[in-house]
């Protein structure tokens, strides 16, 4: 057995699709009309398709239900910050946060309330550390990467 990716349900294809590929500069890789798959390996699925599809009420279909989030990666978060403050239709959950391990990341939903997070990769949180003078066993501490995850970016 093997797993193939999370799939989340959406009223609106269309309008999920050009979210996706628009403000998260995903690739769809297949697009099945009431299902489609990004190559960053997540899908969406019609709504009124999906509840015939596990035979229950759309209306038992919850929307921010806040109880899991797609989870994204930005090399350059302050350009991607900036994309965001151009769109008019993101509800934040939260802004921009430093996360105890010097991690930083955005939390808001997506046009169908699912929590969306961006946040810079470790390899950045370890550079930036490094680079205001903390050591190789300091960055380690403190962004609680082992330290020769913490040696490969000096």
């Amino acid at each position: 057995m093997r797993f193939i990716c999370p799939l989340i349900v959406v009223n609106n294809i269309e309008i999920s699709k050009i979210f996706y590929e628009s403000v998260l500069n995903q690739k769809v890789q297949y697009d099945f009309g009431e299902n489609v798959s990004f190559e960053g390996g997540f899908a969406i699925h019609l709504k009124s398709h999906f509840s015939d599809l596990i035979s229950i009420n759309k209306n038992d279909i919850i929307q921010k239900s806040n109880n899991s989030e797609l989870y994204f990666e930005e090399n350059d978060l302050d350009s991607f910050l900036q994309k965001l403050k151009g769109t008019d239709s993101i509800e934040y959950i939260h802004v921009l946060k430093e996360q105890p391990w010097g991690q930083r990341v955005i939390r808001f939903y997506d046009p169908d309330m699912h929590i969306v997070e961006v946040g810079e990769p470790m390899e950045s949180v370890v550079k930036r550390f490094l680079s205001k003078g903390l050591s190789i066993e300091e960055t380690a501490k403190r962004t609680l990467m082992p330290e020769e995850f913490v040696r490969q970016y000096l």
